[in-house]
């Protein structure tokens, strides 16, 4: 595992799509402790946009949004070359010395950076082909008189060229389809970037990657498959890819990720710098609602002791907080519908499953008064209905939590018949109220899926 970490490439720590806090929290903090206790290049990333109450949270904490990673196919990015290069009207010689020291390949350029064309030994032996042909007074041509012809006359203006961050893998046939065995790399402006070989895009390094806050593929950056995945840190439940060799993974009972997290901070013996302790802190109290979710465990609260120890000192710009004075900050951040459009609400926190042959998502949002939603509710079932029907689903639920009395009310998109037995009490326009329900992970879900699954 750890041979595998220390390979030259860097290692993203990455959670769900449609982050929310823990999730954040939790790809800065195990990035930070992986550099600190491997001494290994760690990059915390996320795979979408951050919800407002994130927002909130990085700007208090003057901290960096992570790096958005939405696909991990490799792309040429990662196989690219910068060779040196000459320009059209520069001699053959320097082309002849350049492409003896790359490999047998001088890139000819434009002045304002754009390819010209690529010079070869295909290209040069095509040429050469053409300037002495078949007359044997050509054929005396001094070999220095040939070198001294403009690099233009020599150079290959048919080279295919590609976009940095195309993916590899939705052009590989046609690249092998084609004569030559280098391409072009450019940036969004057509400006050169550098040359890549056919061989190097058969086998391309493969992104290496730790999930943190999710194990299923469907809640997953896209084309998990062609990543190299490391480990994976979790508290939800099992649903975890396939992998061709062991990989470290913890799958534990906590209320968030970041409590794993501050207890491997712990055990290492590190202190982490008070802003990365106020997000994982932050992580954690957005999850379990202030330590009063029913996914809340005593590990929980010894965490949000030992992350405010580490984020309230002095010169923080938390040092001057309590875990509820902080935790309420956090939660009001987000409550409340009216500064957000209804496609903001049902896809900001939103987690898609698959059971009973039903693939289904259920989106989750933080209210103060549930008598918003009534407001609502028309702009609010067309935004669902059209995220079914835009992520290609069988149903679609919306959980508006009043984080203030501890309650739900549900929305549905095309609710199978089988989910009339849901325990909640049915309210007008097709609603349910669920007294008592505000984890989807521990609550809501596991009563959806036995009556998907019966």
């Amino acid at each position: 595992y750890l041979e595998r970490l220390m390979a030259s490439s860097p290692v993203y720590v990455i959670g769900h799509v449609n982050p929310d806090t823990d999730s954040i929290a939790a790809a800065v903090g195990y990035a930070w402790l992986i550099r600190e206790k491997d001494g290994i290049e760690a990059i915390a990333g996320r795979a979408g946009a951050i919800n407002s109450q994130t927002a909130w949270v990085l700007k208090h904490l003057a901290l960096e949004t992570p790096v958005l990673i939405n696909d991990a196919s490799p792309r040429f990015s990662s196989v690219v070359r910068r060779l040196d290069s000459s320009t059209p009207d520069e001699p053959l010689r320097t082309a002849w010395a350049l492409a003896n020291r790359t490999g047998g390949v001088a890139p000819v350029l434009n002045d304002d950076g754009t390819p010209y064309g690529l010079i070869t030994g295909r290209s040069l032996f095509n040429y050469l082909g053409k300037l002495v042909g078949s007359s044997l007074k050509n054929q005396d041509i001094a070999i220095n008189k040939i070198l001294e012809l403009p690099c233009r006359e020599a150079a290959d203006t048919n080279v295919s060229k590609y976009a940095v961050n195309a993916k590899i893998r939705d052009v590989l046939n046609r690249i092998l389809r084609e004569e030559g065995d280098e391409v072009w790399v450019v940036d969004e402006n057509g400006r050169y970037v550098g040359i890549c070989r056919q061989k190097d895009l058969l086998n391309p390094p493969r992104l290496k990657i730790v999930l943190v806050d999710h194990n299923e593929p469907s809640q997953s950056v896209a084309s998990l498959e062609e990543a190299e995945l490391l480990e994976i840190l979790d508290h939800h439940r099992l649903g975890n890819p396939s992998t061709h060799y062991p990989i470290k993974m913890t799958v534990d009972i906590v209320g968030s990720t970041s409590t794993l997290i501050s207890e491997r901070i712990e055990e290492s013996g590190l202190s982490p710098l008070p802003a990365i302790a106020g997000i994982m802190l932050a992580g954690l109290l957005s999850d379990t609602l202030i330590l009063t979710s029913p996914t809340t465990t005593t590990r929980d609260h010894e965490a949000a002791q030992r992350l405010a120890r580490w984020a309230f000192t002095a010169g923080s710009p938390l040092e001057k907080e309590s875990i509820r004075s902080y935790g309420e900050k956090i939660l009001s951040s987000s409550a409340g519908l009216g500064n957000r459009s209804s496609e903001e609400i049902v896809s900001g926190d939103l987690k898609i499953y698959n059971a009973g042959n039903f693939d289904f998502a259920i989106a989750q949002v933080e209210v103060s008064d549930l008598n918003e939603v009534t407001k609502q509710l028309d702009p609010l079932n067309n935004a669902l209905d059209n995220l079914r029907k835009t992520k290609n689903l069988d149903f679609a639920m919306l959980m508006v939590t009043d984080v203030v009395r501890g309650s739900s009310r549900i929305l549905f998109a095309n609710v199978p018949a089988v989910l009339d037995d849901l325990p909640c009490l049915p309210l007008p326009y097709s609603t349910r109220l669920a007294e008592g329900v505000v984890s989807r992970k521990k609550q809501l879900l596991p009563v959806v899926l036995g009556l998907l699954e019966e």
